[in-house]
């Protein structure tokens, strides 16, 4: 079916758009990693990392950053009422909801954990409820959690709390109470409005509850609404596509996500293997798909932020862009940078800039680490100092498109092969390298992975044998 739609457009503009090179994208479209971190964590290595030194690095980076900038926090609510086959991220599927309750008991109690460590009271910047399906939880409950939270610690005088909020099941009253909490950013999942690709993604929810969700989040007075829409789902075409782009074009959200489908259905618990590897469109298919839709973004007054990111240019993301202070981690792309940034919840990951930790990613685990008054931390990596210099220009890229080693600090032994390696995508107007700084070219935006690839020294000296991400383009 996909052959006949693309032999009619092939070699034309399609609004706008003129098709990359099919042989680019062949050429580049291999497995690679998001790079939400550096090293990313297969390559962590855990036999030189402990909880002591996790906990050493962590009151290091809070004593030199917690006046000045203060802390985040990524809370991870794994729960959610059905599988959504889509998605990769860590949760528990079921409708028992008396699985609130100890839960937040258990989170709180791991942040009272981390306060007892730390020396001074925590100033908060950035508070983040991901999932999972945070809503999922009642009002009550997500009251219980930030005032427990907010307890034990300062607010920053500049802050950002957001949430993740699931169409279907985010209430009015949900709004309102978070909204009365401090939070003042909220993120809708949408990813396709096609009712064939919303069966095969087992995430079926109307544009209605899109809408009224958006809506109410205006009403109530949120500074930043966003949308999250994924390209190359299963059976999706370029009309999907098209008419997705159209319907979030009505809504106008502040920013938005247009994120590419990781397909990965060898890891366990996804869903993923509900459908076909050739029910979901590859390569030249599936960039078509976004660049079709990132243009009727841009057409609507998106401006492209970071990988697969976008925002009005009144939304705090797209001058924190222009500043050159857009920062990556964990949780994605953040208009403001903290040094330190604590995950809590069952498999969340936190990150003090020298070292990252995984938090246990069996609940009973979780649980049982708490009943013995652990932090519960069971893997990690202590960033030795090239690691710590790769992972900056590799931030530079992903936030800026651009890094530079200007600073004799920020060159390294190996960066002439990598320049070499790089050589190749400068023919192909990927990049331009100049004497001591290079620059991603606007077609070179779709393959930035790639050329943060070329600086991944630890994935170069352990070339994995098997396939542990998803595809590049």
């Amino acid at each position: 079916m996909y052959t006949v739609k693309w032999i009619i457009i092939k070699n034309i503009k399609v609004f706008g758009y003129i098709e990359m090179s099919n042989v680019l994208i062949q050429k580049y479209n291999v497995p690679g990693p998001r790079y939400t971190s550096y090293p990313t964590v297969p390559y962590w290595q855990e036999d030189t990392f402990s909880l002591e030194a996790w906990q050493q690095t962590l009151r290091q980076s809070f004593i030199e950053s917690n006046a000045s900038e203060g802390i985040s926090l990524y809370i991870h609510l794994p729960f959610c009422e059905s599988l959504c086959t889509f998605c990769g991220c860590h949760k528990k599927v079921t409708k028992r909801h008396e699985v609130e309750a100890p839960y937040i008991v258990a989170v709180l109690k791991e942040w009272s954990l981390y306060c007892e460590l730390l020396e001074e009271k925590p100033i908060i910047r950035e508070i983040h409820l991901g999932g999972g399906t945070p809503t999922f939880f009642s009002v009550e409950h997500l009251q219980q959690l930030i005032h427990g939270i907010l307890d034990q610690a300062e607010i920053a005088e500049h802050h950002e709390f957001s949430f993740e909020g699931h169409p279907n099941n985010t209430s009015k009253a949900h709004l309102q109470a978070l909204y009365d909490l401090g939070f003042r950013r909220v993120s809708f999942g949408v990813q396709d409005y096609s009712l064939k690709v919303q069966k095969a993604i087992h995430r079926i929810q109307p544009f209605e509850n899109v809408a009224n969700v958006t809506q109410w989040a205006r009403e109530i007075g949120y500074d930043s609404i966003s949308h999250d829409l994924v390209f190359g789902l299963p059976f999706q075409e370029l009309d999907d596509v098209l008419y997705t782009i159209d319907q979030t074009n009505r809504l106008l959200p502040d920013r938005l996500a247009f994120y590419s489908y990781a397909h990965v259905p060898w890891i366990k618990g996804n869903g993923q293997r509900g459908f076909k590897d050739h029910d979901v469109p590859k390569d030249e298919v599936k960039r078509k798909l976004y660049e079709a839709g990132k243009q009727k973004l841009l057409d609507h007054g998106y401006v492209e932020i970071g990988m697969d990111h976008f925002a009005l240019k009144t939304d705090p993301m797209y001058q924190s862009f222009l500043q050159g202070q857009l920062h990556r981690n964990f949780m994605g792309y953040t208009a403001s940078k903290t040094q330190v940034m604590i995950g809590l919840g069952v498999s969340a990951i936190s990150d003090s800039w020298y070292s990252f930790a995984q938090n246990e990613k069996v609940l009973e685990d979780y649980y049982a680490r708490l009943e013995n008054n652990e932090i519960p931390v069971f893997r990690g990596h202590v960033l030795t100092s090239e690691d710590l210099m790769i992972r900056q220009h590799i931030l530079n890229l992903m936030c800026q498109f651009e890094t530079s080693w200007q600073d004799p600090t920020q060159s390294f032994e190996e960066l002439p092969r990598v320049l070499q390696q790089l050589e190749e995508m400068q023919q192909d107007q990927l990049l331009k390298i100049g004497e001591k700084s290079m620059q991603v070219t606007e077609q070179g935006k779709a393959f930035v992975r790639n050329i943060c690839m070329a600086f991944d020294l630890r994935m170069k000296r352990k070339i994995p044998n098997n396939q542990i991400f998803s595809m590049t383009i």
